[in-house]
């Protein structure tokens, strides 16, 4: 081996992070399987030819340099679910590791393939995938895609962008609370947050219920792990292990307390990945030897190619960086943002203020021509609070974005439009819509009149919940839509 060549692998490549690798492609592959079979089961009713939002609207109206997508060249659902089974299948073979075992650019193609495909299906998504956990998939594909396979050490750079990219994550969560609403710097944020988050889960009633010194210590745990630990990625190992591992347990009492999709486990990969392989070692000694990348081998070849690739992406990837960066600095910084279309650096942070009260839009429908006040029963949905008998359900790391949008509706920042056609769709008894639904009381026939009403929520107490069994406790406080027809809303 050349003395040039022999210099270049010791100051480009890393050998304690082969384990980071396996656990950022896996990891990237479920997460892309679940976001591809989500979007074969629910875009088609959501923003296909008879959708809420069609793509064909939207991409009449906006410019591909705005918005690029395969998409904007042609849609049609049967391309779409093309789109989106590619993807499962593809995702499917990172998990499996398949790709991993030839040259290096066998994963880099398969992932940007993925990459361009769910960014495809992200810029055309408007309302249904404005969720900051889109843009964070979507940089996290390009990103590990330059990770290539085995048969190539892992870049240390790229190890040192997957820090950059877990640091905006972490650190922009936490600066956005602390500038933001006064409860996250009074300490009584969590006093409200797991009774009004959009889709509570199973424990978030328990969690809700402890005690209000153990929220204190929820919101100051929560300020330490965004605020402090994130710069510990910065410092010699082991101290990114112990940060990797800090964000991992945090990020899993999120994952217990609440359903925020496929968010908080993108973000546990991105912690475990920042743990060396001679940490992994040392945790796991215990119960083996370690993991497989942490084994003695054959040592991979350094490929000039491979490097020259990620040099240039890394370099385009540091330019893109300066506004994210910016926006960590700025007293208005901007939560879940994207600067450039292609979403490759972005900026990100979640619950800025906490919302006090909780407040739900009930749809309702009628078989009746002239109904009275019991004539009306409730469309109940997959994740959204709605009867009060019904335990909170575990959904995340799936997504169900309608329900996600209708929480928005009460706060006034959900859209009107796409709701209006939400209620049409009921009229029509559309059975593609009615199939994101988790029951509807007519039974797939068309009702007479549809109205919408707003509740107010809040958790029962542990009395309440002995003596009724109820999960929730709920009064009428608007109407937000007086009953209509289908002939009233074709008009």
């Amino acid at each position: 081996m050349p003395a040039w060549t022999t210099w270049l692998e010791s100051w480009w490549a890393t050998g304690d992070y082969d384990v980071a690798r396996q656990v950022l492609q896996r990891g990237v592959g479920v997460l892309l399987c679940l976001a591809f079979l989500q979007a074969l089961g629910q875009f088609r009713p959501l923003l296909g030819d008879h959708g809420l939002t069609p793509v064909r609207t939207f991409t009449a109206q906006v410019r591909f340099r705005d918005a690029p997508s395969l998409f904007q060249w042609r849609y049609s659902d049967r391309l779409l679910a093309t789109v989106a089974w590619t993807g499962v299948v593809g995702a499917a073979s990172l998990v499996a590791g398949l790709p991993q075992a030839g040259p290096w650019w066998v994963p880099t193609l398969v992932l940007l393939v993925l990459w361009w495909f769910y960014l495809s299906i992200v810029n055309v998504g408007q309302r249904f995938y404005g969720f900051g956990w889109e843009m964070l998939l979507c940089e996290m594909t390009f990103l590990v895609a330059w990770f290539g396979s085995e048969a190539v050490p892992v870049p240390f750079l790229l190890v040192l962008a997957a820090r950059w990219l877990l640091f905006r994550v972490e650190l922009g969560a936490g600066l956005i609370k602390w500038r933001g609403g006064r409860e996250w710097r009074d300490l009584t944020a969590l006093d409200f947050h797991h009774e009004t988050q959009p889709m509570p889960g199973p424990l978030s009633w328990h969690a809700h219920h402890l005690p209000r010194w153990w929220h204190r210590v929820e919101v100051v745990g929560t300020h330490v792990s965004q605020l402090g630990v994130p710069w510990l990625l910065w410092l010699p190992q082991p101290l990114p292990s112990i940060a990797g591992v800090v964000v991992v347990l945090t990020q899993g009492w999120l994952v217990v307390t609440g359903n925020f999709a496929w968010l908080n486990w993108a973000t546990i990969v991105l912690g475990a990945a920042m743990i060396s392989d001679g940490a992994w070692s040392s945790m796991l000694s215990t119960v083996g030897s370690g993991p497989d990348g942490a084994q003695a081998g054959p040592s991979p070849d350094l490929s000039v190619a491979h490097v020259v690739a990620v040099a240039t992406v890394v370099t385009v990837l540091a330019v893109l960086s300066v506004r994210p960066a910016r926006n960590l600095a700025s007293r208005h910084q901007s939560m879940n943002a994207s600067f450039e279309p292609w979403r490759l650096v972005n900026a990100y942070g979640a619950f800025g203020s906490v919302t006090r009260r909780r407040e739900e839009v009930v749809v309702e429908g009628t078989l009746a021509p002239h109904p009275g006040p019991d004539e009306w029963q409730a469309y109940e949905f997959r994740g959204k609070p709605g009867d009060v008998h019904r335990r909170p359900p575990q959904v995340a790391p799936y997504h169900l974005r309608l329900d996600w949008l209708l929480w928005f509706v009460p706060l006034g920042s959900g859209g009107t439009l796409w709701f209006e056609r939400l209620l049409l769709r009921l009229l029509e008894a559309d059975r593609a819509t009615l199939r994101l639904l988790r029951h509807d009381p007519f039974g797939g026939e068309r009702p007479r009149w549809v109205r919408a009403r707003l509740y107010r929520y809040r958790f029962s107490t542990p009395e309440e919940r002995r003596r009724t069994g109820d999960w929730w406790v709920r009064r009428e406080v608007a109407v937000v839509v007086d009953p209509v027809s289908l002939s009233m809303v074709r008009r």
